[in-house]
């Protein structure tokens, strides 16, 4: 039954309201088809279509180049559970199965990763393409699997590929989803064979979201055109260290023997220890020019389609491992939610992959989360071991300003040449086009190419003393990890079959790319974590907080951080690991800058003190403990300013009487919370007066226009000398966006009334703020009558999830198709608890607006115990069709913060299955 498009979490319709609803929907099915094609036509292939392309799920398949039999166990909620005799096989039929569920999502991301989206959607995609050209993802990709990944990892991959292309065999577009049938009216796109590259090329796509700090190095050069070096400084305040704890504490570097210990007491060291922010030749501020081509820069980088997160911005994610002296089943348990951006369908694929009898030819029980287009699985956990990921935010981008001089760039006073390719795109319904990509000896690609106004600008940079003369001016390039091969699909099959901690941490060694947290537990009781990836080290001065000169060598990079280097701990002594994108290591034990911008330990201390709480009164900790954890939706920044708001003397009745609302408010920010809205009302423009206002206009909201002081002033505007800029980026992505940086900012002046932050120019409406209480004031009055107008008068009326709602989009026809047909493929809203900061982290941007821009994109909790009472959820479903049954059938359950029955057992899946289909070579 297709799910209900308008209802929200929790409201489903009747019987007759189900049969008028797919009515509702076949009609619609009928009428954009006849839109596109004609009416008689139209309204018969429609329905047709949709049937067609739904995957057999019962009796027997024949596929050629099987070895033997292979059974795929499907539950209720569609989650296939594969069952096969070798290794080769059941990575064949996990192919064969994600095409039937995925394919077309599948072949949209191979598009992006290898810069070809407008061969299947038109010129729009051009600029992408090229940007995507430029980076090389799909040529990284084949050096890898050409030259450095093992020769049983490749076996996997083209089994892989095989299973895909199995499915695609026979078929045209119409046959194997919707989309390719909306296509088919506008070109003549035609699904090509599936490649083992295709599958590599994911990973660059995933590294490319989960890059680290680019976005912040942008920002901070842009926002020197504004602020100074001691107001910027206030904006990235240090990690508190000595408040939120960071992920690993009871080891620290020793210097003796040039690797992490576990326990000891020997100091860090002096090491290559970075001192703080320089880059551009020892400047604390970017040049001139360097602001608007930075600008230029960033709204390239924003318009590339994302793939797992939100384009490097927000990204954040919650996992934890208690250890069984905690739990009341004395054994381990392991949680965790990636937050990424929401996308229909899920970024994660679901699935078990079986074999029969484990050995030598099948080596596989696995079970978990993986992504459509790639085999094996990405979190989850087998027969012995468990393991979970979240974003280390380690810095592994540089930005390089580089002097280009005739056909060359400036290194070290010579004129070095360009390596160039020449690369044609295809466009549907349109001419080709050929760029030429110029990357410097270190493979840095210069970005700056992709945009004529990039060029134009960079002719206007200007630098310090010490730099070259401009000459043509100035280009940007990009040093990234993830351009130089490395094994992480080794690691991918590494982590699946490990058993023990020894194996874990070897498979992590390979996992260059993206560096994430890995954390563990296993049967036989034991806990750890592990911090793998490639991660440079710079030379000293030099942090990568930055963009750096090219022109000079000693800004590159001078090697990478050893394994037996990287943090890690085992069987802690306090019980438990939180990783929440907080500090992976505390500075003093620590030697290499592993980044500057960290997440600020809000979630993390919040997850540690819950469990603290539950220890340390004597309470052991349950599996419906570790998922009521992750639902946690208290405001820690509510906790701070709450107080501070109730002392302010109100004199407006209607701001007094919404003042009220957050008097005895437990700070939590339930969908049905009208304090919540208030309050969240007010942190924003808190927020927007503070220090919106003075941000310049490439960090502002696109199109919210001010009268601000001319650009060589710092202090707030003089009202008798002001100039009207509007501002530049997305609302998603635009500064202030209120995450933990932010409440980081406010906890360190809070208590300092008459800082100079707190001061605002009086408007048309407002009189000035001199101070934080006028400020606070003033956010409430403005909080009041941005509700009334978006909520109504009565604030009986108010919720937190009317503001708060999260829609489901189809990343491709569902974002840029014909309205009705993004009716078809798109779901929602959903009105959803949580918030920025939160453990429940529905995350929003404070600058653009409330709605959800990133959640929990699964959450699961796995028990060491019994893997069968572990429990999984997904944001979507298991199908990508559009009329599935499974198309959005979690996302309800996932709202409300259900969890699924995981069944890994023989007897659990037999137990839970509802469809068998046999795979027969």
């Amino acid at each position: 039954m297709p799910p209900n498009t308008t209802a929200s979490s929790g409201q489903k319709p009747g019987k007759s309201g189900r049969k008028k609803g797919r009515k509702a929907r076949l009609f619609l099915i009928v009428l954009v088809l006849a839109l596109f094609g004609g009416v008689a036509y139209g309204g018969y292939w429609g329905v047709s279509t949709v049937r067609a392309s739904f995957p057999q799920t019962k009796g027997s398949l024949t596929l050629d180049g099987l070895s033997g039999p292979v059974d795929v166990k499907r539950d209720g909620n569609g989650i296939p559970q594969i069952y096969a005799s070798s290794d080769e096989d059941l990575f064949m039929a996990q192919g064969y199965v994600q095409a039937q569920d995925r394919f077309y999502e599948m072949d949209v991301r191979r598009h992006m990763t290898s810069g070809r989206l407008s061969e299947m959607f038109g010129s729009s995609q051009v600029k992408n393409d090229e940007f995507l050209r430029t980076m090389g993802w799909d040529r990284v990709a084949k050096e890898e699997y050409d030259k450095k990944l093992s020769a049983s990892t490749k076996k996997y991959l083209q089994a892989y590929a095989k299973g895909v292309n199995a499915y695609l065999k026979g078929k045209d577009g119409e046959d194997i989803s919707l989309e390719y049938a909306a296509l088919g009216f506008t070109n003549d796109y035609k699904p090509q064979e599936w490649t083992p590259v295709d599958s590599v090329a994911w990973l660059k796509a995933m590294a490319w979201d989960l890059r680290g700090n680019m976005q912040d190095e942008i920002d901070r050069s842009l926002m020197t055109s504004r602020l100074g070096p001691k107001q910027i400084a206030d904006l990235y305040p240090e990690y508190p260290y000595s408040r939120n704890k960071t992920i690993t504490q009871e080891g620290q570097y020793d210097s003796v023997t040039g690797s992490y210990v576990q326990g000891s007491s020997t100091t860090a060291g002096s090491g290559t220890q970075s001192t703080a922010g320089t880059g551009l030749a020892g400047n604390t501020t970017a040049p001139d020019g360097l602001q608007s081509q930075l600008s230029k820069l960033y709204n390239v980088l924003d318009n590339v389609p994302t793939a797992v997160g939100v384009n490097g911005n927000g990204i954040g994610s919650n996992s934890w491992v208690v250890a069984g002296k905690y739990t009341i089943t004395n054994k381990p348990l392991l949680a965790n939610d990636p937050h990424l951006s929401a996308s229909l369908p899920s970024v994660w694929y679901q699935m078990g992959l079986h074999c029969t009898s484990v050995s030598s030819k099948c080596q596989y029980d696995v079970s978990g989360y993986t992504f459509a287009g790639m085999p094996g699985v990405v979190i989850g956990h087998n027969q012995d071991i468990a393991w979970g990921m979240t974003n280390s935010g380690v810095d592994v981008t540089d930005l390089y300003l580089e002097k280009i001089t005739g056909e060359g760039y400036e290194y070290d006073g010579k004129v070095l040449p360009f390596t160039t390719r020449r690369e044609t795109i295809k466009v549907a319904g349109g001419a080709s086009k050929t760029i030429v990509v110029r990357e410097t000896k270190d493979g840095m690609p210069l970005l700056s190419d992709r945009d004529d106004e990039l060029v134009k600008v960079g002719k206007k940079a200007t630098v310090d003393s010490g730099a070259p003369d401009r000459g043509d001016g100035y280009a940007i390039a990009l040093r990234w990890t993830a351009l130089d091969p490395g094994n992480s699909m080794d690691a991918v099959f590494q982590l699946d079959k490990a058993s023990n901690w020894s194996e874990f941490r070897t498979a992590a060694a390979s996992f260059d790319v993206p560096s994430q947290n890995l954390i563990y537990a296993d049967t036989n009781n034991h806990i750890g974590y592990q911090l793998p990836g490639k991660i440079p080290t710079r030379a000293k001065g030099d942090d990568g907080s930055l963009p750096s000169p090219g022109w000079d060598s000693k800004y590159r990079w001078t090697g990478y951080i050893k394994q037996s280097e990287l943090p890690y701990e085992y069987d802690p002594k306090r019980g438990y690991i939180v990783t929440a994108n907080q500090a992976v290591v505390d500075k003093d034990k620590y030697p290499y800058t592993l980044t500057t911008d960290w997440g600020y330990g809000t979630r993390s201390q919040r997850i540690s003190d819950l469990i603290e709480a539950k220890v340390k009164g004597g309470g052991k900790i349950s599996t419906d403990d570790m998922r009521q954890m992750q639902l946690d939706d208290s405001s820690e920044i509510a906790k701070l300013i709450v107080p501070k708001l109730l002392k302010i003397d109100v004199a407006d009745k209607n701001v007094r009487d919404a003042q009220k609302l957050l008097e005895g408010w437990d700070y939590t920010q339930d969908a049905d919370s009208a304090a919540a809205a208030y309050f969240n009302a007010t942190w924003r423009n808190i927020l927007k007066l503070a220090f919106g206002n003075k941000l310049p206009k490439e960090l502002r909201v696109k199109g919210q226009c001010l009268n601000v002081a001319p650009v060589d002033t710092t202090g707030p505007a003089d009202e008798n000398q002001t100039v009207r800029e509007c501002g530049q980026r997305e609302a998603d992505q635009a500064q202030p966006d209120g995450g933990d940086r932010w409440f980081e900012v406010v906890r360190k002046i809070i208590d300092d009334p008459n800082n100079d932050w707190w001061k605002a120019p009086k408007t048309r409406l407002d009189k000035a703020a001199d101070n934080r209480d006028e400020l606070f004031a003033r956010a409430m009055k403005d909080a009041r009558w941005e509700l009334t107008a978006k909520l109504g008068k009565d604030m009986d009326t108010w919720s937190w999830g009317r503001l708060h709602r999260l829609f489901l989009k189809n990343q491709t026809l569902g974002t840029e198709g014909p309205g009705v047909l993004q009716y078809m493929l798109n779901r929602g809203p959903w009105k959803l608890s949580g918030g920025e900061a939160t453990v429940n982290a529905t995350g929003w941007n404070a600058a653009g607006g409330y709605g959800v821009v990133w959640v929990p994109s699964m959450r699961m909790v796995v028990n060491l115990d019994d893997f069968d009472k572990s429990k999984w959820i997904n944001l979507s479903g298991a199908s990508g069709h559009a009329f599935s049954a499974h198309y959005t059938d979690q996302t309800d359950k996932w709202a409300k913060g259900e969890l699924l029955p995981w069944s890994f057992s023989d007897k659990a899946v037999d137990k839970s299955t509802s469809d068998t289909l046999v795979l027969k070579p």
